[in-house]
């Protein structure tokens, strides 16, 4: 039972079942030809029988030889014994349109029904051959009539032969059960010689496959990486498949464990981190009181600084409990916020200029930390990227609504992103793009747009500038 539930033992017994359904087809038409040959040799024989008695008819013989050959009641004379030679029961031949008996055998033969060998089509031999084998009845007399082999001295124009359909059916059976010992031997033979050779090419690389994938299942960090080989095939290329997964899952397993134990310690960072942004805001509250006008204007900005640092820090231990926090979302002017953007990325200018092309009245419904930090990172990208190379002089923030969306794209004049930064673009630790980076900025942006219900997206980045796009949908 075991072996009918597996897939080896399946395939053996659909084999079987297969080569047997094959025999049957062939056997069918095999069956037909093997008739025909038996009643033609038939023929033959009547044929041989026939040559002799025109010889013997032509010699003088005496009283005695025709007595001997004299039709009677006993099987032992000549006549019958010539016809079971030729294992008929009368023989006769047609010659220019008539018929001239030869051997007459037992008159009180009825035939119930005659065949011409040379006329019949061959479904008809077929459907003759599979009546007699199916149904035979053996007390039947039948006739058969066809030309004999012009290279045997033919007696005659046609043969005419009468037999009993029981010798024909037997021989048929003999002929059936001969074919179906062989069909047998064939399909074991053939199923044992498949069920050995899948079961080493098919079933035992399965199973390992099987067996690796349960292993690692069970313990991912311990469990052996399995190795495909070079083959070809296909089940060498789900092994190759396989191995490439193993390797990718205990990668991503051990960087979640180091991102785990990463993030305990940011945890305890933060929380003293927090303790001293709040120092720097008691401090920075008094800069505000300053008569220096430097200072005064320079103040609000130090203080707006510190506080999103601060919220960064609280929302940093939050998200080490759940994910990030839904958006606050109301109505945020757009231009003025890109202006935060740019004192927060070129505080003090420099070689690379930014510029925001937006309607001053442009506003987007959305959480004005959080598209801060989504705008920023993306700055902040851009910015790395052109000082870094030394390519690129300018970064522009446009803005614009389309339908119920408003659209911002950050587009730069840098050297663009390479090749691995963009199959990796939105994972961290693997989508920077400088060296040293841990491509958190694109993933933290990505986040967040989601969290309003829209998106990130790379526009385009080539030798003349990347160009990434930010669509914050309005609310329902």
């Amino acid at each position: 039972m075991r072996l009918i539930r597996s897939l080896s033992g399946r395939l053996l017994l659909l084999t079987i079942v297969f080569v047997m359904l094959a025999e049957v087809l062939i056997f069918v038409p095999s069956l037909a030809r093997y008739r025909e040959d038996y009643l033609r040799e038939r023929l033959e024989a009547a044929n041989i029988v026939a040559l002799a008695m025109d010889g013997y008819d032509a010699m003088p013989a005496s009283d005695a030889d025709r007595d001997r050959f004299a039709v009677g009641d006993e099987e032992d004379t000549l006549e019958w014994r010539l016809l079971n030679s030729a294992q008929v029961r009368s023989i006769a031949l047609h010659e220019g349109g008539a018929k001239r008996p030869i051997l007459v055998g037992d008159r009180r033969d009825p035939v119930e029904e005659t065949f011409m060998l040379d006329e019949d089509t061959t479904f008809d031999k077929i459907v003759e051959a599979v009546t007699v084998l199916v149904n035979p009845r053996p007390e039947r007399v039948i006739r058969v009539i066809g030309a004999p082999d012009p290279a045997r001295w033919p007696a005659g124009d046609a043969v005419d032969v009468t037999l009993k359909e029981e010798q024909l059916a037997t021989a048929m059976r003999d002929f059936a059960i001969r074919i179906l010992n062989l069909s047998l031997v064939i399909s074991l033979l053939t199923a044992t010689l498949v069920f050995l050779s899948l079961n080493r090419w098919l079933v035992r690389p399965v199973r390992g496959l099987i067996d690796a994938m349960t292993d690692f299942r069970r313990s991912p960090e311990a469990a052996r990486i399995i190795d495909p080989g070079p083959g070809k095939t296909e089940l060498d290329e789900a092994g190759r498949e396989l191995s490439s997964m193993q390797t990718e899952v205990r990668a991503a397993l051990f960087q979640k464990t180091k991102l785990a134990e990463l993030g305990e310690a940011v945890a305890k960072i933060n929380h003293d981190l927090r303790n001293m942004l709040a120092s720097a805001q008691i401090l920075a509250d008094r800069l505000e009181q300053s008569e220096d006008p430097m200072v005064r204007r320079t103040a609000p900005k130090l203080l707006r600084s510190l506080d999103r640092a601060t919220d960064l820090c609280t929302r940093t231990l939050a998200f080490g409990k759940a994910d990030e926090p839904a958006p606050v979302r109301r109505r945020v002017a757009l231009p003025r916020l890109a202006g935060e953007v740019r004192d927060a990325v070129f505080p003090d200018g420099g070689a690379i200029a930014m510029t925001v092309d937006m309607p001053a009245d442009l506003h987007a419904e959305a959480d004005p930390d959080q598209l801060f930090r989504i705008l920023q990172n993306l700055a902040r990208n851009a910015e790395q990227a052109m000082t870094g190379t030394g390519q690129g002089t300018r970064l522009t923030l446009a803005a614009r609504r389309t339908g119920g969306t408003v659209e911002i794209d950050v587009r730069d004049d840098g050297p663009g992103m390479p090749v691995s930064a963009r199959e990796n673009l939105f994972k961290a630790f693997r989508g920077s793009a400088r060296k040293g980076g841990t491509g958190l900025g694109l993933s933290i942006a990505r986040d967040l747009a989601r969290g309003h219900g829209g998106d990130v997206t790379l526009v385009e980045s080539t030798g003349a500038g990347t160009t990434f796009r930010v669509t914050i949908p309005d609310t329902a």
